[in-house]
């Protein structure tokens, strides 16, 4: 309390003195300039972020292009190969090129020292103790040694002394050190080094200096000639030129010939896929061009002739389709007249097969359940006609799903008595609205429960609701034999059975299941299955809530496994 209450008298007394002002003087908005240096802050930021998306969006197209461009792609590494060729080729010439010039300039100035030994000594045998005298001597050696044969080109000559007879040391200016001492030892010694230049501009320029001892009057001299470099670097630069603008002039016509070569083959290559995109989409009657008679005209021949074909086998089984869906529909209608009269017969025989023996009583009855049964093979395949020939038709009302779930359990109840079975129901509370033919949702969850009780072995089945602002999906599930691996593709196959010789009390005609995947189909919906032999099956109907939306996911898993792990 008291470390609190002094630090208060502090600050109040230095709010009251001197130190009233450093607020107002600390002020951040008070400071000039302040606003101009946030607002250009502001606009750098916005600047690089500018920056980065257009960076961004080159990448990509550029990343898109690369992909979907096999003559960019053709083109571009041609011209890199072709490239690190030029370089690798031009870089080996200019290596060996150089090194020739300077070779022949140095063979030649050794050449010009060595016959440039003699005069040296005549000059150097009346040389005097003062740097004239050197002087001249270097301008008589350099007018005598100029004259001769060697060609070694323009150079300079200095002399250095030893000064044993008294001789001036040296008027030696562009030698190193390093070639003093070689030649100092009695050594013939060249170094490449830097010169003054003897002409107007008086800078240096790169030489090649070659020195040797001359014993001369008793006295040991240096000599040393300079010889510019400047015509051999000017020579050396123009090849370096040449072979740059020839290896690109090269670049650049390999680059074009690819291109060329390339486009005469992705070309067709496009024409042929845009004619199989067209003749994916129905229209059977593209063809590809043909011209010529090389590689890509056979392709092309050969294409032509696969369309062909296809066309004409297409053609065909669309004729052997509709025969097939007319014959079905023509059969099943005409059936159902004689079948009315059988139907009322049985029902007579029916009402009074009590007063009949009892082998005539088993055979009515027999002959009332396979008459039930037909009847309803007659009604599948009327049905799965329909769907064949596309002329199924949607009535959409908005419905609570656990209305139609309510009427199929209702529905099913006798079957799963029969089965022993119980049906366990897991709905929400609240309503759950979709937009979907009731009575055709009620035929698929029909049929899959149906299905479910015929192999859930006595075991309770159970049917659970989920449901999202997407997509509502309801899965039935069994506790019996389950699906063999591959199995669960087939199920929905027409007039499949996974175990022919097993009986079934409900007497199926083996079409419930595709046409439950049809009417799935007709809602923009999945119907799907999960089976394991030993542990049962599942099936799941997916649907989406709005009439039209296309489903993108379920609320529920298919593997009843990932049930039980969210469950935990």
């Amino acid at each position: 309390m008291t470390v609190t209450r002094a630090g208060s008298e502090h600050h109040a007394d230095s709010a009251d003195g001197a130190g009233a002002d450093q607020p107002r003087a600390a002020t951040a908005v008070g400071v000039p300039g302040t606003g101009r240096v946030d607002a250009l802050s502001r606009g750098a930021r916005q600047a690089m972020r500018a920056v980065a998306k257009a960076a961004a969006r080159t990448a990509h197209l550029v990343s898109e292009a690369w992909r979907r461009s096999l003559q960019l792609r053709v083109g571009a590494t041609t011209a890199v190969v072709a490239t690190v060729i030029v370089l690798v080729i031009g870089l080996f010439l200019i290596d060996k090129v150089s090194a020739g010039i300077l070779n022949a300039k140095r063979d030649a100035a050794v050449t010009q020292a060595r016959i440039g030994l003699h005069p040296a000594r005549n000059a150097l045998d009346s040389v005097t103790n003062s740097l004239d005298s050197l002087s001249g001597a270097e301008n008589e050696i350099s007018d005598s040694v100029s004259s001769g044969p060697a060609g070694a080109g323009i150079f300079t000559v200095e002399i250095g002394a030893s000064g044993q007879r008294g001789v001036a040391s040296s008027t030696v200016r562009d030698v190193p050190r390093a070639l003093q001492r070689s030649v100092q030892r009695g050594n013939l010694a060249m170094q490449y080094a830097p010169i003054t230049d003897v002409g107007d501009g008086g800078g240096t320029v790169p030489g090649l200096i070659v020195g040797e001892p001359v014993a001369a009057s008793g006295s040991q001299f240096e000599l040393y000639y300079l010889f510019p470099l400047t015509a051999e670097e000017q020579t050396i630069a123009l090849v370096q030129r040449t072979v740059l603008l020839a290896g690109l002039a090269l670049v650049i016509l390999v680059l074009g010939i690819a291109l060329l070569v390339t486009r005469q083959v992705v070309r067709p290559v496009r024409v042929a896929a845009e004619t199989a995109g067209r003749l994916a989409g129905g229209d059977l009657a593209q063809r590809i061009p043909v011209h010529g008679t090389d590689d890509i005209a056979r392709l092309g021949e050969s294409f032509n002739d696969m369309a062909g074909s296809l066309q004409r086998q297409i053609r065909r089984l669309e004729d052997l389709s509709r025969l097939q869906q007319r014959f079905t529909s023509d059969v099943s209608h005409e059936l159902r007249t004689p079948l009315t009269t059988i139907r009322m017969a049985t029902e007579y025989l029916h009402s009074g097969r009590d007063e009949l023996p009892a082998d005539f009583s088993r055979a009515v009855e027999l002959l009332a359940t396979e008459l039930d049964r037909f009847e309803g093979l007659l009604g599948d395949l009327l049905e799965i006609s329909r769907h064949d020939a596309g002329a199924a038709r949607l009535e959409s009302v908005r419905t609570d799903i656990r209305e139609v779930v309510a009427g199929t359990v209702e529905s099913s109840l006798v079957l799963a008595q029969r089965h022993g079975s119980e049906i366990v129901v897991d709905v929400p509370d609240e309503p759950v609205n979709v937009d979907m033919d009731a009575r055709r949702v009620e035929r698929i969850l029909r049929n899959i429960v149906a299905n479910a009780l015929d192999h859930g072995e006595g075991k309770p089945v159970e049917i659970r609701v989920g449901y999202d602002a997407d997509a509502v999906a309801v899965t039935v599930r069994d506790h019996g034999i389950g699906l063999r691996p591959g199995e669960a593709g087939l199920v929905f196959n027409r007039f499949w059975r996974g175990d022919p010789s097993r009986s079934r009390l409900t007497g199926g005609t083996g079409l419930g299941l595709a046409i439950s995947l049809e009417d799935a189909r007709l809602h923009d919906g999945w119907l799907q299955a999960w089976g394991e032999r030993g542990r049962g099956a599942q099936f799941r109907l997916t649907l989406p809530r709005q009439g039209g939306h296309t489903l993108m996911h379920s609320p529920l898993p298919l593997d009843p496994d990932e049930t039980e792990e969210e469950d935990e």
